[in-house]
């Protein structure tokens, strides 16, 4: 029998990508390891591959898509798949989607003391505000981008790119005058004595009345040149049946995926209240829905509305009709 092909399956080391492909490539740890003993082993059959799990934040995969490539199977920002279109397709599961909720901004609660004062909903655009964001690439830039206006969006001195789990201590910190959080920060803002201004989410629903789409998860598309014509969608339907497989063991896959959102808040540099498995549980299921298992019509019809609103306002390239495995 031939050696198994080798394949890095990347995604973010928040805990709904965890939840998701753990069936596929065994438990690890938030660092990347592989737990010990059967534990690291994947619980479905591989066939002829073996899956190797790298856990990296977002900004850092949507850049390597652009720029390296090299990564067979990597979590996107939706907005980042325009960057990318001719080397990854979409698969069909794995994809995050918000039903009137999203990434949000936040301020202070109390913001007397601040030079600039955030109270009503035109303030984010007031010059000289400046919004911690978790990278230009994230759908969440082009939703606040869509939302803001696309002048006020290519300021480029108004957004400071940081990693996600640093943003909201920076907002507690004055360290900037807002910040656009994203993944289980949108759970735990208030901690940290912030409040919400915008949830970027809600708007783009009232504003289309459609999903809204976040992160997806993509495929090299020379794979079939590698390995064998149908190996894309042999990939795909075994991503599949690792997210089916995840989410009727919901309740293991909650627990599995605690330790990534406690390694964040560590990342992050913050004392605040540890993650329940109960706030983490409700996070999942915001994020892993019945479109995480195939996104059919009703996903790829907001992916491609997105970005042909984000195209039509020059923030993102147009990548055409979107197709996926």
């Amino acid at each position: 029998m031939p050696p198994a092909i080798p394949l890095t399956l990347a995604h973010s080391p928040d805990p709904d990508d965890a939840f998701m492909w753990w069936p596929l490539t065994g438990k690890i740890n938030p660092d990347g390891s592989r737990q010990p003993g059967d534990a690291g082993k994947p619980c479905i059959d591989t066939g002829r591959f073996h899956f190797n799990a790298l856990p990296a934040d977002i900004h850092v995969l949507n850049q390597r898509a652009a720029r390296e490539g090299d990564l067979e199977i990597t979590a996107l920002s939706a907005r980042a798949y325009a960057d990318v279109k001719d080397r990854y397709i979409i698969t069909a599961c794995g994809g995050s989607f918000g039903d009137g909720y999203g990434p949000k901004v936040v301020v202070r609660d109390n913001q007397s003391a601040d030079a600039i004062q955030l109270k009503c909903d035109g303030c984010l655009a007031t010059r000289g505000v400046r919004i911690a964001v978790p990278g230009r690439q994230t759908t969440a830039f082009l939703l606040l981008g869509l939302a803001l206006g696309p002048e006020v969006a290519k300021q480029r001195a108004r957004f400071i790119e940081m990693p996600f789990e640093k943003i909201i201590g920076a907002v507690a910190r004055r360290e900037v005058d807002a910040g656009l959080v994203i993944h289980e920060g949108q759970l735990t803002f208030a901690d940290a004595g912030l409040r919400m201004m915008l949830d970027v989410g809600a708007w783009w629903k009232g504003k289309t009345g459609l999903l809204t789409p976040l992160g997806v998860n993509a495929i090299r598309r020379d794979l079939d040149n590698a390995h064998g014509s149908g190996t894309v969608n042999e990939i795909a339907s075994l991503l599949n049946q690792s997210v089916a497989y995840s989410m009727e063991h919901r309740d293991e896959s909650t627990r599995y995926t605690l330790p990534f959102a406690l390694a964040n808040v560590v990342r992050g540099g913050e004392t605040g209240e540890a993650p329940t498995l109960e706030r983490v549980e409700r996070y999942c299921r915001m994020y892993v829905t019945p479109e995480t298992l195939d996104m059919g019509e009703r996903g790829r019809a907001a992916i491609a509305r997105l970005l042909k609103d984000g195209a039509a306002a020059g923030l993102c390239p147009d990548p055409g009709p979107i197709d996926l495995a």
